[in-house]
Formats: structure tokens, sequence, C-alpha cells
């Protein structure tokens, strides 16, 4: 009878050796090697212990450098021939990076210090290197937004299902990984409109103690509505009531017209609790905007806004994406803006980047000009806002607010 001839446990150890040895190339910038490696080995392999990527350590290998640079010599060396071999070795990284992410190399792989090679790039103000990353990032998200309209032909749907079933355990290893069950409200807006919800003084919170929306975006959603409605008496339309905070200030602006479209069963208790069904101008769509929103495009009234804002909860980026492509120009005014809620990869700096890049890219080709302002937000852990949320969904210390507008 046949066996199965034991594994020689030699061969295993050659793969340990040239992945550590790929790693260890990518830290010294050895192009020559890192080129012969990767015939062999991915450019995803991670050492055990830190966890690092090729492409974690062809920045990393700059973190103890900083320590020793000095102003002075060092080691006899002058500041200004420092200044020059600091600057071919970062031509040299930059040449690895990009080595490394034309083979394969996954730009938001994280380590064993949850750190992204952008996150290390970012930390180490790196900054050729760190837009490196951003655009490779840009790049992947773009491309899997165009794989995920693909339809498979028959007979490719096995594959597509493993495909897919492959994608969505890859997805958990990413820098927005957490550790969200089915039964997580985050996990999808059917769950999350199943889930009961809290409303405190200063949050309000899914059945998984997810902050859904929080008292301390109150001066972001005031510079939403001042930019969206510059002037009293416009017509508004918003996407999302939550706590309320950016309706109450559509509501100072007096507009003449204002929509509400929340789908949410606790949500619109509350609405009617606080009495937003009878306020002058107030109109409440009970439902999902996918679902409310061709009933008013096929109703007789001619309705249009001069002001839009969109901020739902879980949903993907998708589903903005639809939005603004697919039904803004049927409902905003020529001369009207659109705006939203950028929350968007704001659980770290090169996701929140990415996002603004792809999100530019996107809105331009769905015919939309987008400005960005800046806007300060305080150390939200240090002031203890995450006391009892499940997980922060904001860790940066700069909103960037877009407004957009019809091209030309």
């Amino acid at each position: 009878m046949d066996t199965e001839a034991p594994q020689d446990p030699l061969d295993q150890v050659d793969v340990d050796v040239d992945a550590q040895s790929l790693i260890l190339a990518a830290a010294t910038h050895d192009l020559e090697a890192i080129r012969n490696l990767l015939r062999t080995v991915p450019a995803t392999v991670q050492d055990p212990d830190t966890g690092f990527t090729p492409l974690h350590a062809a920045i990393a290998a700059f973190d103890d450098e900083d320590d020793e640079m000095t102003d002075g010599d060092l080691n006899g060396v002058p500041a200004t021939d420092q200044e020059d071999i600091r600057k071919r070795e970062l031509e040299a990284a930059a040449e690895t990076v990009r080595l490394l992410l034309r083979n394969g190399a996954i730009w938001n792989d994280v380590d064993s210090e949850n750190e992204t090679p952008g996150c290390i790039a970012y930390r180490l103000d790196l900054k050729e290197l760190y837009e490196l990353i951003v655009d490779a990032g840009v790049r992947a998200e773009l491309l899997l937004a165009r794989l995920s309209g693909y339809q498979p032909l028959a007979g490719d749907e096995d594959e597509a299902a493993e495909q897919d079933e492959r994608g969505a355990e890859e997805s958990q290893s990413g820098p927005q990984a957490t550790t969200a069950t089915s039964s997580d409200p985050t996990t999808s807006n059917d769950t999350y409109l199943e889930s009961n919800l809290t409303q405190t003084q200063t949050a309000l919170l899914d059945s998984a103690a997810n902050g859904v929306m929080m008292s301390w975006e109150k001066p972001i959603m005031e510079r939403h509505a001042s930019l969206l409605l510059p002037q009293d008496r416009l017509r508004v339309l918003n996407i999302g009531h939550g706590m309320g905070i950016i309706d109450t200030f559509f509501q100072d602006k007096k507009p003449t017209v204002h929509h509400i479209i929340e789908a949410h069963p606790d949500v619109l208790a509350k609405l009617k609790q606080d009495g937003w069904y009878e306020k002058p101008g107030v109109i409440i769509h009970e439902g999902r905007w996918q679902d409310v929103l061709p009933k008013l495009a096929q109703s007789q009234e001619d309705i249009a806004f001069d002001a839009i804002f969109f901020d739902t909860f879980a949903e993907e980026y998708s589903a903005l994406r639809e939005f603004f492509s697919e039904w803004v120009v049927q409902f905003l005014d020529s001369n009207g803006k659109l705006s939203f809620f950028n929350g968007l990869g704001a659980d770290r700096q090169v996701c929140y980047d990415v996002y603004q890049k792809v999100v530019e890219m996107d809105l331009f080709e769905a015919g939309f000009d987008v400005e960005w302002e800046e806007i300060e937000v305080p150390d939200l852990e240090a002031q203890g806002e995450w006391i009892g949320i499940r997980r922060p969904y904001w860790t940066l210390d700069t909103y960037k607010l877009p407004t957009c507008a019809f091209v030309g």
C-alpha cells in the first residue's frame, strides 16, 4: 500500500530561513537579494515574533537611525554628509517599497503592535514612504471596488464563492479588523436596525456598546451645518438622525423644508417623543434611504434641496458611493451642496488618508468637486470619551470635513 512520504523537516527550515532572509534584505534595502528571494518567498511573509512583513521591515529600518542622527558630527561624519547619506538611504527604501508592492506586498497588513507599514512611516515622519503606502492603498481600494461589481460567468459560482470566503478571511487581518461576530450590530445595517439602542446624555449606543453617535461630534456637526446652510430659509435633507445633533443645528437655520430619513425604530420613537414630527417644515421618512429615495423620486412632487447631509451607521463605503453616484443628482439643486460625516478609516491615519483620496476620485467621477476643511479634534481618550464604549471609532487629531458641489 502506498503511503505518503514523510515531509523532510529541513524543507520547512529552508522556507523559514528564506523568509527571514527576505525580511532582512528588505530592512537593508538590498534590491538584488530581494529580487532573488521573491522567486521563492511571497512578499507577504511575516516574522513570527514581530509580525513584520518585508514592507514593515523596509520602513522600520529607520526607527533606530533617527535616535542616532544629530545636528553635529556623528562618528566623524559631518552633518552635511549625514544628510546626503540619509537621502540615499531614503531613495533606496523607496525603491524597496515599490519593488515589494509590485510583487504583492499588502499595504495594510498589521504587525504584532497592530501597526501597518503606513503607520510606521507616519510615526517616523517618513513622508515619501508614507505617500507610497497611501497610493498603494488607493490603488487597492479602487481595484476592490471594481472587482465587487464582477458577475461570475456560468459555472464560476463555486470559484467566486471560494474567493469571497478567502476575501472575508483576509479582511479580518486588516487595520479595521475587529472581533465582531454576526450578532454585533456593526456587521451589517440589517443587524444594526434589529438591535436595541441606548441613549445617554453623551452617546447613542447599540446593543453591543458600540458608539453610534456621540456628543463630542457637536463642533464638527455645527460646522457641517454652517457650510451647508450659509443662510436661513433653505431646503435640507438629512439621512440618519442619530442623536439629532446636526438636525438641531439645521433647525437653527429656519429651513423652509427639512426632510429627515431615519430607519431605526428606537430613533424614530425618540423623534416622536421629542416632537420632531410636529416641527414646522419637518418631514420624517421612516425607513432605509435605499427604500425611501426611490419612492420620493417616483412621486409627483418636485423635490429639490439646497443641502444634503449623509450619516448612516453600519454601512460600507460602497453605500455612500452608491448614494452620491446614483441619487444625489436627482435631489440636489444645481447650486446645492452635499456633505457627509467623514469617518472613513478613522481608526488610523493611513486608512483615513487612503479613503480621502478614494472618495475624492469617486466624487469627481460622479460629477462633484470637493473642498476639505481641517478641524482639530481633542484627545478623546484622554478626555474619557471612550470609557464604556466597545471600540473607539475615532482615534485621529484632525477631522477632514468635505463640502461637495456639482462640477462647474
